[in-house]
């Protein structure tokens, strides 16, 4: 599975495997990175000026944030952080892979539930909580469905949930997903024990930079900040992600990207007799009539180049990322020409 997406994530071609940002990134954050002309001192490990813009944009205090390196490392300083060996930490299933490797190396347990229709079962999860969970983990809109849960059956979740219990709500894609959606950052206020990971990997364009940032209160913050390794965060990445946070032009332009790209790609999945799961992402979960790696082996001999559902756990199922409108048809271009050949 590892080497297959090696080779997806860096072959040449039309790349819809990584859920970038096909604008590439925002100019303001290039221009910030460009302007530094000295490498050698370590930066300020406090980063208390970013630490602030970003809480201030959210009604919060630099206290509630946390940065890493990329929203994958928060991931790590949680489980490390917050569960033993032994314990449990709740998650659905197919979601974010790193949720499951994180907790089994720290020697905890995953419970697995899985989704419903493609979206989240919180009920199923509020079910399958034992007295010996520590951490649920939701991925909200889900990766690598692209569904959200329902703003209602989020707050019913959140309400019933043991207080003593971590809540992650990782919101990678927040900034896709209409504004009806969950934005978990409001729980941050209201209950303790709340963690909301977001990263400028992805409507930002920043991704080679890996900066991501979380939400929480102040307890939280200040326990995660005695575990996290000093400068964790490089020159570099702040300075592109505070530029980035006054890009409010190339935001939209993406958001706007990434709305054609569904209004061309859906109608066109219903004449190809095809069918996505509904997203709120930047990306689709692909129902294909054949099985997976043969569906990935075949855009990928033709150039174009998805993620394998069955390295997922969601056979079936190809996750493509919605790319700019020259990259969605020449997709719609391939499985035109394959559809023929998988369903002969």
């Amino acid at each position: 599975m590892f080497e297959s997406y090696q080779r997806a994530a860096f072959v040449e071609g039309v790349r819809l495997a990584s859920n970038e940002n096909p604008l590439g990134t925002s100019p303001k954050a290039l221009a910030a990175v460009r302007r530094i002309e000295d490498l050698s001192r370590y930066v300020d490990d406090s980063y208390l000026d970013l630490r602030e813009r970003i809480a201030r944009r959210h009604g919060l205090s630099r206290e509630n944030v946390v940065l890493g390196h990329g929203s994958n490392e928060i991931v790590k300083l949680v489980v490390q952080t917050f569960l033993r060996p032994g314990e449990e930490a709740v998650m659905a299933v197919p979601s974010f892979a790193l949720f499951r490797l994180a907790v089994l190396e720290r020697g905890g347990v995953s419970v697995e539930v899985p989704l419903r229709e493609g979206v989240s079962d919180l009920e199923a999860m509020l079910a399958a909580l034992t007295p010996r969970a520590r951490v649920v983990f939701l991925c909200d809109p889900n990766n690598p469905t692209g569904t959200a849960v329902e703003r209602a059956d989020f707050l019913s979740f959140v309400k019933r949930l043991p207080p003593e219990v971590v809540l992650v709500v990782d919101q990678a894609y927040r900034e896709y997903a209409a504004p009806k959606c969950v934005d978990a950052i409001g729980e941050v206020p209201e209950r303790p024990n709340t963690i909301v990971l977001r990263t400028m990997s992805k409507i930002y364009g920043l991704a080679a930079l890996r900066f991501g940032y979380a939400f929480a209160d102040v307890q939280t913050v200040a326990t995660l900040e005695h575990v996290r390794l000093p400068f964790n965060v490089a020159a570099t990445a702040l300075a592109g992600a505070a530029a980035a946070l006054d890009d409010e032009a190339f935001l939209q332009r993406s958001v706007a990207c990434n709305e054609a790209g569904k209004r061309l790609l859906y109608p066109a999945f219903t004449a190809l007799g095809l069918s996505a799961y509904p997203t709120q992402a930047n990306f689709y979960a692909l129902a294909v009539p054949v099985g997976a790696t043969r569906a990935y082996e075949d855009l990928l001999a033709d150039g174009i180049v998805v993620r394998n559902g069955d390295s997922l756990r969601m056979p079936g199922r190809l996750r493509v990322t919605i790319g700019a409108e020259d990259e969605n048809r020449a997709l719609l271009a391939a499985l035109g020409r394959l559809l023929p050949r998988w369903r002969a």
